[in-house]
């Protein structure tokens, strides 16, 4: 029988923030580019542990701060999961920022530029 495929796999920076704060940030970036969907399991502690060799109690801290946070959902015996009312679909969070930019007097033609060499420089990396 085939194994499912991870929701995410996690990765440290040795010289980035504090671990449980990577992968905080690396459930939202999913969840930001639709990586993750409502329902989707994140993985086990133990299984991020023997990923990426990590503290177990890091893990669980990073787990309960995006539980608090409304990100996930803990359900004991099961695991965790991307909370049902958490995850926005990009364009809505895309046009928030578009809409913020433009009442903060940023023109349609700065905003077009923006993306554009936001799209450039992605596209070099």
């Amino acid at each position: 029988m085939e194994q499912p495929r991870p929701s995410i796999v996690f990765h440290l920076d040795p010289q980035g923030p504090a671990p449980y704060r990577q992968l905080m940030d690396q459930v939202a970036q999913a969840l930001r580019l639709g990586q993750l969907q409502t329902g989707d399991q994140l993985p086990s502690v133990r299984s991020v542990v023997t990923q990426i060799t990590i503290n177990p109690n890091t893990v669980h801290r990073a787990y309960r701060e995006m539980e608090h946070l409304g990100y996930v959902e803990m359900r004991t015996g099961l695991g965790t999961f991307v909370a049902t009312t958490t995850v926005a679909h990009p364009s809505d969070e895309l046009s928030d920022h578009v809409r913020r930019a433009l009442v903060h007097g940023r023109s349609r033609n700065e905003l077009i530029d923006l993306v554009n060499r936001i799209s450039d420089e992605m596209e070099l990396s």
